[in-house]
């Protein structure tokens, strides 16, 4: 149904490769194009594999009303949601100059649209790949235009049910996507780790045989590398350069050093699952029978004269009742790794 592996900008991204670590700018441009750049370049030097930027505008997300239903919720409760994505929002005018950053510094850059004109206007700059935030898992025509530029698709689940998710795979799969990610997320600012569930990853790329990640909201770097342990393929960090620079998701962001320790840690990881794997031949620096005391030869063997210890190399320890009650063959000094020669007939 999808490819298990599949490659954005020539960097393969799934099954038996590398994690591909996305760095979310979100809102933390903070409406300086020159933050916005700097951004980029330390996410590069961080070891970021990609940039990710939001294409929007508060009049394609929400509309200007002061009523209830309109008031943001949880971190930005006391705002509306106009407003909110009125000061989050980065001007589409900078994409081609972020674009042109990213390629001199070597980062990939793609986007989230969230409305037919932002996959078009995105279209035109022929972005790379194209992530679905989890919000919008909802909105199929949207996923359909999505799915019929033939890009990549990173899919963010967020709070979505099961059967969200299924509708959303649905459409992809009546448009022939074939290079799909699916990204674990839980849709809460900063998200307590006791909400994340890593689990359903597994569950996630059983389901739909397809590569799965993280959408990490949480703070520090312990839960996404830990993802990489149970197949995540893709982990997306909120990245900020100063958490001083007070910004929509600045509280949640990671900074340089803690996204440097996101990709250093998710390439240990990776490279420490391996594969099964067991001795052929047992460890010489396990156990064995030794001469704890020096033995005469006829001096019969005793739990007072031999013990199993460290190192290995002698009779192996699950032996010691066929020693025991039988004559020395040799004398035998104390230190002596015991061979079968030096054992002789029962007492």
């Amino acid at each position: 149904m999808f490819n298990k592996s599949f490659k954005i900008n020539g960097r393969e991204i799934g099954q038996n490769c590398e994690p591909y670590i996305i760095a979310e700018m979100s809102a933390n441009h903070g409406n300086d194009i020159n933050k916005a750049i700097e951004i980029i370049k330390e996410a590069k030097k961080a070891g970021a594999d990609a940039i990710k930027i939001q294409t929007y505008t508060a009049d394609t997300l929400t509309l200007d009303c002061k009523e209830a239903p309109f008031e943001a919720k949880g971190a930005w409760s006391g705002q509306y949601l106009y407003d909110l994505y009125l000061d989050a929002s980065m001007p589409w005018e900078w994409t081609p100059k972020l674009i042109e950053v990213a390629n001199e510094v070597g980062i990939t850059l793609f986007s989230s649209p969230f409305d037919f004109s932002s996959v078009e206007f995105l279209e035109t700059l022929d972005m790379p790949a194209y992530k679905i935030a989890s919000p919008e898992i909802v909105d199929l025509p949207l996923i359909r235009r999505i799915a019929q530029t033939k890009k990549p698709i990173i899919l963010s689940t967020g709070n979505a049910t099961l059967g969200q998710i299924n509708d959303a795979i649905a459409v992809m799969i009546e448009e022939n996507v074939k290079d799909l990610a699916i990204l674990k997320c839980t849709s809460e600012y900063p998200a307590p780790v006791e909400n994340i569930n890593l689990k359903t990853m597994k569950h996630l790329k059983r389901a739909f045989k397809c590569p799965v990640g993280l959408s990490d909201h949480t703070l520090g770097s312990a839960v996404p590398i830990g993802a990489i342990a149970l197949g995540a393929s893709i982990i997306e960090k909120h990245f900020i350069v100063n958490r001083t620079d007070t910004t929509a998701d600045s509280f949640f962001s990671a900074t340089p050093d803690e996204l440097k320790a996101i990709v250093d840690g998710a390439k240990m990881v990776y490279k420490a699952i391996g594969k099964v794997n067991y001795p052929i031949t047992p460890n010489k620096d396990q156990r064995s029978l030794i001469v704890i005391k020096d033995i005469q030869k006829g001096e019969i063997f005793s739990s007072s004269n031999i013990k199993s210890l460290r190192p290995g190399g002698g009779i192996a320890s699950k032996d010691i009742n066929s020693v025991l009650e039988r004559k020395a063959s040799h004398s035998l000094k104390r230190g002596t790794l015991l061979k079968w020669e030096m054992v002789g007939e029962l007492s």
